[in-house]
């Protein structure tokens, strides 16, 4: 894995009922109370996060990090942000928002990541459900720990593996066999949420990790959304970060699942441009799901069939990337 710096550059794994995803009983500012951004006090918890086997990352851990770096240097901006901290002292990564925050699992030294939210969310209703079909082949949601509720504050704490962020690995080329393989694990988790009737609603290439192990898993539900196939799905205020065109005029999303699909379109072009692989295949394949109207875009199922219908079409699967390609 690349070495990357401490600081935001290191690269970033109960029972499902119908009320644990339902929020037709919040009034509008109760709903975005509990699904917006939270800012613990992290020192507050890291008894409780201890007792349960993790302890977040200190000035120490920091220190330890740059000297087994490359040159092995402490850059003068840490000194200067941690002066007069002890080496026990929590060092939160300045690269990543306050909900976050790194450490290490205490009986096996796995890093991970955790991350807080309200208890209530739909994150953490999302999260607990898919980390109950864990073992379904198809469900490529980053691997879940442990899932820690404090219910006098109202909080959850997702506890992640830590995968990293740079898909793409500078030392080792990906040929097109496995880059393709890699595209096959996202549509599959596309499939497997909609067959569960859950929206991801911020399908992109920045909620994507890798273990650089063949693994790909996604991140951030945030927005996402699980419906019971009862009244309408549409969503007002819809944001997001690949906006299919129907959104953009009101901000209302009329079919949440129809803009996945839009999404994960866009992600695999962006994919493309940045593993440096042109393949007509797949441009072909991307057409139908950037259709203008969100009726006419396949479904996630659909999406799937006619990659691997793609696949052995491609043609030679060992060939390495040809970055003189671009996508307009």
């Amino acid at each position: 894995m690349p070495s990357a710096d401490w600081d935001g550059l290191r690269p970033p794994s109960p029972a499902d009922t119908a009320s644990s995803f339902d929020d037709d009983d919040l009034d509008d500012d109760e709903d975005d109370q509990v699904n917006t951004r939270m800012r613990p006090h992290w020192p507050s918890f890291r008894a409780l996060l201890k007792l349960r086997g993790f302890r977040l990352d200190t000035v120490g851990d920091a220190v330890a990090f740059y000297r087994c770096s490359a040159d092995g240097r402490i850059p003068d901006y840490f000194w200067v942000r941690h002066s007069g901290d002890v080496q026990d002292a929590l060092c939160p990564d300045a690269g990543l928002p306050d909900n976050l925050f790194r450490g290490t699992r205490t009986c096996d030294n796995t890093k991970v990541v955790i991350k807080a939210v309200h208890l209530r969310s739909r994150e953490f209703a999302v999260i607990r459900f898919l980390s109950t079909l864990r073992d379904d082949p198809m469900n490529h949601c980053i691997p879940v720990l442990d899932l820690i509720e404090v219910e006098e504050e109202e909080l959850g704490f997702i506890v992640m593996e830590q995968w990293s962020s740079q898909l793409i690995d500078d030392e080792v080329p990906c040929c097109l066999g496995l880059f393709l393989a890699a595209l096959r694990q996202c549509i599959e988790h596309g499939v497997f949420m909609h067959k569960h009737r859950i929206a991801h609603l911020d399908i992109s290439l920045r909620n994507l990790l890798t273990d650089y192990k063949g693994h790909y898993a996604y991140i951030d539900y945030e927005l996402s959304r699980r419906f019971d196939g009862t009244g309408s799905i549409s969503i007002p205020a819809f944001r997001t970060t690949e906006m299919p065109p129907e959104c953009e005029l009101d901000g209302e999303c009329p079919n949440p699942f129809k803009a996945d699909v839009w999404a994960l379109a866009v992600l695999i072009l962006r994919a493309c441009k940045l593993a440096g692989y042109y393949v007509p295949e797949l441009i072909q394949l991307t057409r139908p799901m950037l259709s203008l109207s969100p009726d006419d875009r396949p479904s996630m199922e659909e999406v799937l069939y006619a990659f691997e219908r793609m696949v052995p079409t491609v043609g030679d699967l060992s060939r390495l990337p040809d970055f003189q390609h671009t996508i307009s």
